[in-house]
């Protein structure tokens, strides 16, 4: 099973209840086809969208973290295109990272190449400065 994210937005126009009862059937719908919801994230509640969707410019934001066998994205995204209550959906699978990269081996370091003791600095005489040279006429 793969992790996927899911965000969705609900118009504003709907009641309360109206909108509580379409996140539930979403949250049904990915269990009955064999997935496992991890989280369901209401708190983004109502913003502004950057562009005006079917005239509206506001809309109710949900987010939603589930397992789910591979096919589960493709009926999710075919029954919220349908929705005439979801103005937009993204469904994203997560991919947890993993290190293809082989730490490097330590080399032992030999005498030769070891850096030598470094002798002290001596201070340098201070240099006079030349007199600015006079042009022959």
């Amino acid at each position: 099973m793969n992790r996927y994210e899911m965000i969705y937005i609900i118009d504003t126009g709907l009641e309360e209840a109206a909108r509580k009862e379409l996140i539930e059937k979403v949250s049904a719908l990915i269990s009955a086809n064999g997935g496992e919801i991890e989280k369901v994230d209401e708190t983004w509640g109502k913003r502004r969208l950057a562009y005006a969707i079917d005239y509206k410019t506001e809309g109710w934001y949900v987010l939603v973290t589930f397992k789910a066998p591979a096919e589960l994205p493709r009926e999710l995204e075919r029954n919220l295109q349908i929705n005439e209550n979801v103005l937009r959906y993204l469904v994203v699978k997560l991919v947890e990272k993993r290190s293809s990269v082989k730490p490097r081996p330590v080399r032992p370091v030999a005498a030769e190449e070891a850096p030598a003791e470094e002798a002290p600095v001596e201070e340098a005489a201070p240099v006079e400065e030349a007199a600015p040279a006079q042009d022959a006429e």
